[in-house]
This record gives structure tokens, sequence and C-alpha cells, in this order.
């Protein structure tokens, strides 16, 4: 199933979760469930899932605190909050969190799946930089545009996500304690020979030799901060496109 999601499902409503849990299942996701905030938080710490349903009111960490956890945890995870009461102070705390929306009980079934089928057609980005604030301003232009959002502080921790998780394109800063943006590159190919990464530095001159080996080596290209908006998304655009146009080349292919 080429939209299977890895879906949490978190309730203390022990109908809810089993109700939702076998119809995710039985559409080919694969679903764990928690009953409350803590054991959500400890299947994040040990595990990354595409997509939470979490319910806003629940005893012990409600479902806002527990949010704020998962996203500290985990940047990308698509959170999407459900309530049977008017909680309206609540509801609004977690959408000024980020979270992605609210849909209120008895949910629509229709609507949840409509929603995991969007979340896994939306590309998955890292951003691997040892200074997450030097990156703010490329978060916020590729969250605006949709995308799922995820950051690595070095190499050795990008590693681990690509291990994980299957990234659509990863952005490395060249100019890097411990493992350097090269080699965090070429440690990243071997895991995923045909991983789509753009190098970004601040030092023109003086990481070029990295630059051009990275090239050598099948990086897609190199950006230069203070970033260019419109060249920018214009390549990510030209990336997701090329895979798009490749996965349908491949399905008429294997027909």
């Amino acid at each position: 199933m080429k939209n299977r999601a890895r879906v949490l499902i978190v309730d203390d409503d022990i109908g809810m979760r089993e109700t939702l849990s076998d119809i995710l299942t039985d559409l080919g996701h694969h679903v764990e469930i928690a009953d409350d905030g803590y054991k959500a938080i400890e299947k994040i710490n040990a595990k990354s899932f595409d997509v939470v349903l979490m319910d806003i009111k629940m005893p012990g960490i409600n479902g806002v605190e527990t949010y704020k956890k998962i996203k500290s945890i985990r940047p990308e995870a698509v959170v999407m909050m459900m309530t049977a009461y008017s909680v309206e102070d609540l509801i609004t705390e977690a959408l000024e969190e980020g979270a992605y929306g609210v849909m209120h009980k008895p949910v629509d079934i229709n609507k949840v799946v409509e929603f995991i089928k969007h979340v896994k057609e939306s590309a998955l980005i890292m951003i691997v930089d040892d200074n997450p604030s030097n990156c703010e301003t490329l978060i916020d232009i590729l969250a605006e545009k949709g995308y799922r959002i995820t950051r690595a502080s070095s190499g050795k921790e990008a590693i681990t996500k690509v291990q994980e998780r299957s990234f659509d394109i990863v952005f490395i800063d060249v100019k890097m304690p411990v493992m350097n943006g090269l080699e965090a590159y070429l440690a990243l190919r071997k895991i995923r020979p045909d991983i789509k990464v753009i190098m970004m530095t601040a030092y023109r001159q003086e990481v070029q030799d990295l630059v051009e080996e990275a090239i050598r080596n099948h990086a897609y290209t190199c950006i230069y901060k203070p970033f260019d908006v419109d060249k920018l998304l214009g390549i990510v655009e030209g990336i997701l496109a090329k895979k798009t146009k490749n996965e349908i080349q491949h399905i008429e292919v294997t027909q």
C-alpha cells in the first residue's frame, strides 16, 4: 500500500480507540494506541509516526500539553486534535502551538482517511544544521508551503533519522563540527543511494572544495545564504515533480 501510514491514536475512551484502530488497520495503515498522554510520549520517543490523532481532554496530561511534548521530540509529526467537548481555550491553544486542526466527535471517518492520505502525499523534508536558529527562515518558507519539516542538529542525528524515515529532500549545512556537511551527505548516500540532498552554506569561498566534492558525488545542488526564496522553492518543486513523474512511470511499467 503506497500511502500506508504510521498512525498513533491517543484517547482515554477505549471505544473510540478501538473503533478508529480497527478501521484504519483494515485500510492497511500501521496503527498503535495509547490511552493517555504519558504513554503517547513514550511511543513517540521510541519511534516516529506520520499522523497522531489526539484527544484534547484526557486525565493526567491533556492533549495540548501532550502535543507540545510530541512537537519537541518529533517536529515532523502531524497532529490532529479530537474532542467531544466545548473546550475552546484548549482548541485555540493547540492551534496556536501548531496542531494541524481539530475534529469534533463523533469523528467523520471519511475525513480521517482523507486527512491521512493528504499527509502521506505531502513532502517530508529534513534540515540538518548544528545551529537551528540559522535555519528559521528556511523552515518558515517550507512549512508555509505545506511541507512536513524535521530537523537534525548533527550528521549523526541525520543518519539516525534517515535510517528511520524516507525523506523526499534533505538540506545539509556544509560547515558543521565533528561531521561536516560533505561527510554527513556521503554517510546518508550509503544508507539511501537515491537520496536528494541540497547543500547550503553562508561561506561560499571557505567551503567551496567541500561543495564541489558533494556535487561530484551527486548532491543535487548547493544554495547560498541569504536564500533566494523563489529559486529555493523552484528547486524543491522541481525535485518533487521529477519524483512524482518517476513514480508514475514505475507504476505504468509494472502494471
